[in-house]
């Protein structure tokens, strides 16, 4: 599920920032640059002036590019791509030069021709074939054309505390691995009793359905796929009953969800935060919220991949060029990208800067874990753990493991279909009695309708 700011903030933490040298994409053409022989370019993903650490980091990386770009005019925009008035800010003449989308975007936006073609000026970005091929493939169309480039990913994972694993008797260097794990480590912490809590899921606000999705990948399912043209949904079946039927048995058979439920993210952080909860489904940049929100401590916490071996969730953001925009501008676009985001040249530096401010270096998350291969990912896992301000072994399983799960992006319409499929959650959270197929069944339709809009 996709919240912008806070992935965002994690990805500057972690990512501390990358680069691009000053001519790598090529200088603007002089027919095409404005006053004093500049090419001015409207961005966006300026943080808020609420978020006052990310705000000067971004405003300084702005000055910091216009000093080795001097012939570069970046004009900043607070905000990211919103769906709802996208389309009126292309057609007016107000969306920007260069601007933000979730990996869930492209698709859409490559089909109604709203993204720039970038191919044949994306092959003189320095790095971008480091970038992992699957996440470059959602900004490209079938016939091989680039709209866009990745610049952060994060993935799925289970949280746990590795304090009251110890206090149940497991080993918290050793995180289940299987459902069968987690339902037995559950049981385990469950049992220690004082309002300890094994398991802990969301079900309202289209979270319930967000964390059924990873479910469902987890257990080699799917949530949409794709019917010719069309989409339909593709829960409604053994894979979706297993996955309901599990979340059943662990509320009302083993009784380790505890009996508060229609919970959100702040409730089951919340939860973690207090000591009181063993394990839940989570992404990396919920380990500062615990310490930072809820007086969590980095030390007590662990992260494993997702049971079962088979897939995860992934989510993330990347940056596309306004279908209007010159060769100028599209040029001037690509080094901002890269300079900002996608340049190892950078690392050891704002690394350096990020750990000298006091924020947290090490955490397994994009896109220093997920977007990178090869040579660069080695060396911003080598500078991340020289700089590390948090215990980096206490996620060493999820780093491992990651690369051997199916990563899989959230469906088309996500919203929509998680929406229907938070009732599937209530359902079986709250009712004993729950009718699994019936739920199933009704999500489904609700789901086919929702993805009859996408393309």
């Amino acid at each position: 599920m996709n919240t912008p700011i806070k992935r965002r903030s994690l990805a500057l933490v972690l990512a501390a920032g990358l680069g691009l040298t000053a001519t790598a994409c090529g200088s603007a053409d002089d027919s095409e640059t404005g006053a004093g022989g500049k090419v001015a370019i409207t961005v966006n993903g300026q943080p808020p002036k609420t978020q006052p650490f990310e705000r000067k980091i971004f405003d300084e990386d702005v000055a910091a590019f216009e000093k080795s770009h001097p012939n570069i005019d970046i004009q900043p925009r607070e905000g990211f791509m919103d769906p709802k008035t996208f389309a009126s800010k292309l057609a007016g003449g107000q969306l920007e030069d260069v601007f933000y989308v979730y990996l869930t975007d492209p698709a859409n936006l490559i089909a109604r021709h709203q993204a720039a073609d970038i191919t044949d000026y994306v092959k003189d970005v320095p790095y971008a074939d480091d970038v992992q091929p699957a996440l470059r493939k959602i900004f490209t169309d079938d016939k091989g054309r680039v709209y866009g480039l990745p610049t952060a990913n994060y993935s799925m994972g289970l949280l746990y505390n590795r304090k009251l694993f110890t206090q149940a008797g497991l080993n918290p260097d050793q995180p289940p691995a299987t459902w069968d794990d987690v339902r037995a480590a559950a049981k385990k912490i469950t049992a220690l009793g004082h309002n300890t809590v094994g398991f802990a899921e969301y079900s309202k606000n289209n979270q319930g359905g967000w964390h059924f999705t990873t479910w469902m990948y987890a257990m080699g399912g799917d949530i949409a796929k794709k019917d010719g043209s069309s989409w339909k949904a593709d829960f409604d079946n053994d894979t979706g009953r297993e996955v309901a039927e599990t979340l059943h048995a662990m509320r009302w058979d083993d009784n380790t969800m505890g009996s508060k439920q229609l919970l959100v993210i702040e409730d089951v952080q919340r939860m973690m935060g207090a000591g009181q909860l063993g394990m839940y489904l989570a992404a990396p940049d919920n380990i500062p919220v615990l310490v930072n929100q809820f007086k969590g401590d980095y030390a007590d916490y662990g992260l494993a991949p997702m049971p079962g071996g088979n897939g995860t969730l992934i989510g993330g953001e990347g940056y596309m060029v306004n279908p209007k925009a010159t060769p100028a501008k599209i040029k001037a676009g690509l080094q901002w990208i890269q300079w900002k985001y996608l340049n190892p040249d950078r690392m050891d530096a704002n690394l350096k800067r990020y750990a000298d401010q006091g924020q947290p270096i090490g955490l397994p998350a994009s896109p220093a874990a997920d977007i990178w291969t090869g040579d660069v990912r080695a060396k911003q896992e080598s500078l991340k753990e020289k700089y590390a301000t948090v215990p980096v072994g206490n996620y060493q399983s999820f780093v491992d493991g990651l690369g051997d799960l199916d990563q899989k992006i959230e469906p088309p319409n996500a919203q929509q279909i998680y929406a229907a499929l938070d009732n599937v959650m209530q359902g079986v959270l709250t009712n004993r009695d729950a009718d699994i197929n019936q739920l199933l069944a009704d999500a489904a339709g609700k789901a086919d309708t929702a993805l009859a809009q996408a393309k």
